[in-house]
């Protein structure tokens, strides 16, 4: 797959400088096409600063794709996200700054697409001369239209079109809301095209004339600049962006399979030819007279076997007895009342949310043994100063998830001195405001996959940040 992707960007007839960037280029592995276009907002610099913040973000984060492609993207976004805000809180001049941004990536091996979107940029794709807007506008005017109460002309012409409500940097922690990043997977066929671009295009050129260029014959390079094109004729209000992807693969042709001729055969089946009989013959028993030498020789032998048991049992039964040994079992110290309290309320817990308050936990709970958490979710805050402590003996983990756990939050707690503060599988632990004093391995995580089985995949990074004051959650 050759000359299957193209980006181009435009600053348009009324701007002098552009605050959109695109990526359209493969993964280094080359398994992969990356499809971007990121729009900036936030005035003459910021715009373009948040843009190129998320642009680097995303080829760093997506360099090599493997597992799950869709928990990747949202990472990205949260990354990204993560450092525009942090960067406004820098710099003064860039307060205001953000992005909207439509990202797609192709699966070239198995035609498969992924993509995560935030904004009024737009993902469209064209199949069988039908072209499809796969993602939707985050913005009033933009749920308008795509729930049918605009048409596409009155939205493009409508005031407040470029109003969004969603943007990597208006606020920090995006992950918190899990449908704050649209994303979605669906096949990429031979034959198909993807189109990325920004709303500098769809709110001047329509979407008949859209599909139209894209339908020409011509490379991708050629419809790309015909829509640029085509938005600066209608007055190239705003910068305009695109980016295009094509499974130019042979399109499978599936052999017409003919109906099958019914023939009736005949079948000779062979009847099993009698077997002859066999004909035992019964020779006479031949009666051999046994002899009185070896039956008294037996019973000579069974009677020194008797006396020389009685004689045994008779010595056993005078010897002095000794006392039995006694197993001493080694001390088990008993359980802290917090412990055996924590434990006891997670048992009997009814609902998905344990507040533990210091007014009930007035020490630090000293465990002995691990606290078990066997739910499948799980909301653990506590409210003051919730500490656990090892016994002195004690060299287990405090906490433990269940295998079939898959989302625990532990809200404000604190660990002292364990080997092993909390032992998981998967991706099932959350952590917010958590702090490890003296823990050995603060969290341990297992893997669990399944037996003979092809795995391929990589663990996340980045997704824990370290601060040395707790940060303000909002409720």
């Amino acid at each position: 797959m050759a000359n299957n992707y193209f980006g181009i960007t435009d600053t348009g007839k009324q701007r002098d400088n552009n605050e959109d960037t695109f990526i359209a280029q493969k993964t280094d592995d080359g398994n992969f096409i990356i499809a971007c276009v990121i729009d900036g907002v936030g005035g003459y610099v910021g715009g373009e600063v948040a843009a190129d913040i998320a642009r680097e973000c995303i080829l760093k984060d997506l360099a090599y794709i493997a597992g799950n492609v869709t928990p990747l993207l949202v990472n990205t976004f949260a990354n990204a996200n993560q450092q525009i805000y942090d960067r406004k809180l820098q710099e003064k001049g860039l307060e205001n700054m953000a992005c909207v941004l439509t990202l797609a990536v192709i699966d070239l091996q198995n035609n498969q697409f992924y993509y995560a979107h935030v904004g009024d940029t737009r993902l469209y794709l064209l199949r069988d001369n039908s072209l499809i807007k796969i993602s939707k506008d985050h913005s009033f005017v933009g749920f308008l239209e795509d729930s049918g109460r605009l048409t596409e002309e009155a939205a493009m012409d409508h005031p407040k079109r470029n109003e969004i409500n969603k943007a990597l940097g208006f606020a920090p922690n995006i992950t918190k809301d899990s449908d704050f990043v649209e994303t979605g997977h669906s096949p990429f066929l031979p034959g198909d095209m993807l189109l990325v671009c920004s709303d500098g295009l769809t709110d001047l050129v329509d979407k008949k004339l859209i599909k139209s260029i894209l339908t020409e014959s011509g490379t991708l390079e050629d419809k790309g600049k015909k829509l640029i094109t085509a938005a600066n004729n209608k007055g190239g209000k705003d910068n305009v962006t695109v980016v295009l992807a094509q499974n130019d693969k042979a399109p499978r042709q599936q052999n017409a399979t003919r109906p099958a001729v019914s023939v009736k055969a005949t079948t000779e089946i062979a009847e099993p030819k009698p077997q002859p009989k066999v004909v035992e013959e019964l020779a006479e028993p031949v009666v051999k007279s046994k002899s009185n030498q070896g039956t008294v020789l037996i019973l000579v032998i069974l009677f020194v076997i008797c006396l020389g048991g009685f004689i045994w049992q008779y010595w056993l039964n005078h010897q002095p007895k000794a006392e039995p040994l006694k197993a001493v079992a080694p001390p088990v110290k008993p359980k802290s009342a917090g412990e055996i309290k924590l434990q006891d309320t997670l048992n009997k817990l009814i609902g998905n949310t344990l507040v533990l308050s210091a007014a009930d936990f007035k020490e630090p709970i000293i465990l002995s043994d691990s606290i078990f958490i066997g739910k499948d979710s799980l909301y653990i805050k506590a409210k003051g100063k919730i500490v656990f402590k090892k016994d002195s003996v004690y060299s287990g983990p405090a906490l433990v998830l269940a295998a079939k756990s898959k989302y625990v939050v532990l809200d404000s707690l604190a660990f002292d001195g364990f080997k092993v503060a909390v032992a998981t599988h998967n991706d099932a632990l959350v952590l917010k405001n958590v702090q490890f004093t003296n823990c050995v391995t603060p969290v341990q995580t297992s893997y669990l996959f399944p037996d003979k089985k092809y795995i391929s995949g990589r663990l996340f990074g980045g997704m824990f940040q370290i601060d040395s004051l707790p940060k303000a959650i909002k409720k």
